[in-house]
């Protein structure tokens, strides 16, 4: 038979956790999750990525755009010799902050050298003291266009956390607003309210996010306010049922008798006791963003070319699947795998570090 443990290693044990504070005390359960925490460190990881972008990446113009049609659709680890000559007039080198954001133009005119015998001639001739010979390993191979599919697959990673962070952000302020009133304030108020709500939830959301994408037009930002307009029902129904529910507590009457405003009742008092509620959400919103972002992309209505996206690299490879360069296509769909993963694993660790019954 199993032991059981004294009863006063219980009582200690709850003891320590009443002496933390709230956020210290998930913070202690989450730890404990491993696969959690495996989710995170890869989060973290993947938005260092994204934040350094173009300090890191191999291809470093904007858009990680460097086409030579001379080595389109090379296999991984394939290697070439570049020769470089200044461009005239020449191009100034940027600031760093600026090319962490958006790149370093073009300072050369490069030219593939893929024949050995033009290597050795100019080695001969002493090309290299003027203007050395570059050489680059694509290490994830080249797509068509001769890009380097490593460079655009990590700076895709920032497109999909930023229509993530983006897409979010908009829900959670229209879906606190429009449940946090409906619940509170309840009567006709909370009738239209949930009128909307439902209208808003009966229309799919693929289709919902199409007609916005079309009113508001392709492009960067219009895909992500497409997306975060239509995540915000969910939010809205969790936060009005709460509200209903923790209206009635005594402190909320309390802070009626005190003479708080409704604004201060909601905001200082009801909303902090769903917090947790509403990370555990938003982690799954992230997911599914990550995943609209993607699938729209694919469809030809999320981000446009040149900037680097994993749905519109995906799009750009899909016919190579049945070739024997499949993982182009391949490649941007683990990746997308693993980041909506990770944020489906940290959520469930979340909801399990924020459960009191534990």
């Amino acid at each position: 038979m199993r032991k059981q443990k004294p009863m006063f290693l219980f009582r200690k044990k709850r003891s320590e956790e009443k002496a933390l504070s709230l956020s210290a005390l998930t913070w202690k359960r989450f730890k404990k999750e491993k696969m959690g925490m495996i989710s995170l460190i890869f989060l973290g990881l993947v938005l260092l990525m994204a934040i350094l972008g173009y300090l890191i990446t191999p291809d470093k113009t904007p858009f990680c755009n460097d086409q030579h049609l001379e080595i389109a659709l090379q296999s991984p680890g394939f290697s070439v010799y570049f020769l470089d000559t200044p461009k005239e007039p020449p191009v100034k080198e940027v600031g760093f902050f600026h090319k962490m954001l958006f790149g370093q133009p073009v300072r050369y005119n490069s030219v593939p050298v893929l024949d050995n015998d033009i290597i050795l001639e100019l080695r001969t001739v002493g090309v290299e003291n003027f203007q050395p010979l570059r050489k680059k390993t694509f290490w994830l191979g080249t797509d068509r266009y001769g890009r380097d599919v490593l460079s655009q697959l990590m700076l895709g990673a920032r497109i999909s956390l930023a229509v993530g962070f983006i897409a979010v952000f908009i829900a959670l302020l229209i879906g606190i607003f429009v449940g946090a009133t409906a619940g509170y304030y309840g009567g006709k108020v909370d009738a239209a309210l949930t009128w909307l709500i439902n209208v808003v939830w009966s229309i799919p959301t693929l289709l919902l996010v199409i007609a916005i994408s079309f009113a508001l037009g392709k492009g960067f930002w219009q895909i992500f306010i497409a997306i975060g307009l239509t995540m915000w029902v969910d939010i809205a129904r969790v936060v009005r049922g709460q509200t209903l529910a923790l209206k009635q507590q005594d402190f909320v009457e309390a802070g009626k008798a005190l003479g708080f405003s409704n604004f201060r009742i909601i905001f200082k008092h009801i909303l902090p006791n769903i917090l947790g509620t509403l990370v555990v959400l938003s982690a799954a919103n992230f997911s599914s963003a990550i995943l609209m972002e993607a699938g729209l992309s694919f469809l030809g209505m999320g981000v446009q070319p040149p900037i680097p996206s994993w749905g519109m690299m995906m799009k750009e490879n899909y016919a190579y699947i049945v070739l024997d360069k499949a993982y182009l296509a391949i490649a941007p769909g683990i990746a997308i795998m693993l980041l909506v993963l990770a944020f489906m694993l940290i959520g469930s660790a979340l909801r399990n570090a924020m459960d009191v019954k534990r």
